[in-house]
């Protein structure tokens, strides 16, 4: 773990893609008030994040719902910079259609096994259904398409570029979630160490909020600043898939936000997926 930073130095992890790039831009380039904290920013992919949170190496870090529970006792949830897949969300995707009832005991690419996608997906067709292979997020579409798998669960940008592989939707995650729940799917999330102390905390969530806000206040440049992270996408693209990950949702969670994060985890739990979470508190 970390040390509590004397020096008031913050390790801030979160995923190379262009949603997160977007939250993040005023805080990177220097244009939002930081408190005097300063903050080394950590890109890595989720799944990294993921291990490294349960390890607890970063005051703050990017994870997917999905990890909450392994790491709950170390960290808390903000109550802004939440992924939320409102009617939609990852996908599975495959050579040829088929039905998402034919995805059991199939071989699927997965990219991660603590992503949210990941129990979503067991969720949908039961543990132990698939045979899941863990393959870097943007390595799947390759993978699939090479016969390496029947077929591969993709997050990020990858839900809106994957006709460019050919290759076909077999179940949209988040559109089955909302079905179910009439709730968002939510995806991801930001914790913050709790032995930061609940005045630095409430400080420091206080300055990432304004960072999210800066950058919706500042759209174009922001836009501008994520297409470095933007594998496949053009500006247009790139500006779509933003749209659907930073949104009112990332600002604050909401009582329906919430109440989604507190569903899903109950679910999993309840299907002997995740560790029961305990109240899960968002600061």
């Amino acid at each position: 773990m970390p040390d509590t930073p004397s020096n008031r130095k913050l390790l801030l992890g979160h995923s190379p893609d262009p949603d997160d790039a977007f939250m993040f831009y005023g805080l990177a380039r220097g244009l939002v008030d930081s408190g005097g904290w300063e903050f080394e920013h950590i890109l890595q992919d989720i799944q990294t994040l993921n291990e490294r949170a349960v390890r607890g190496e970063l005051h703050i870090t990017a994870i997917s719902i999905h990890a909450y529970p392994y790491v709950s006792d170390k960290y808390v949830l903000l109550n802004s910079g939440a992924s939320m897949g409102d009617g939609y969300g990852p996908m599975v995707i495959a050579r040829e259609p088929m039905s998402w009832r034919d995805l059991r005991g199939k071989k699927i690419a997965v990219p991660g096994t603590m992503t949210s996608a990941y129990l979503a997906l067991n969720l949908l067709l039961g543990g132990d259904a698939f045979q899941p292979e863990v393959v870097m997020f943007d390595r799947i579409f390759e993978h699939v398409a090479a016969g390496r798998a029947d077929a591969g669960l993709i997050i990020h940008e990858g839900q809106l570029t994957y006709r460019n592989h050919h290759l076909h939707c077999v179940v949209d995650l988040g559109v089955w979630w909302q079905r179910q729940t009439d709730l968002p799917l939510p995806l991801g999330g930001n914790v913050i160490l709790r032995s930061l102390g609940a005045d630095a905390i409430r400080e420091i969530s206080a300055i990432l909020k304004r960072s999210i806000q800066f950058s919706l206040d500042h759209r174009d440049e922001a836009v501008a600043h994520a297409l470095a992270y933007a594998r496949d996408m053009g500006r247009d693209l790139a500006d779509k898939f933003v749209g659907m990950y930073v949104n009112h949702y990332t600002l604050d969670y909401g009582p329906d936000g919430r109440d989604a994060v507190r569903e899903f985890l109950r679910r999993g739990h309840q299907a002997g997926l995740v560790p029961d979470p305990g109240p899960i508190e968002f600061v």
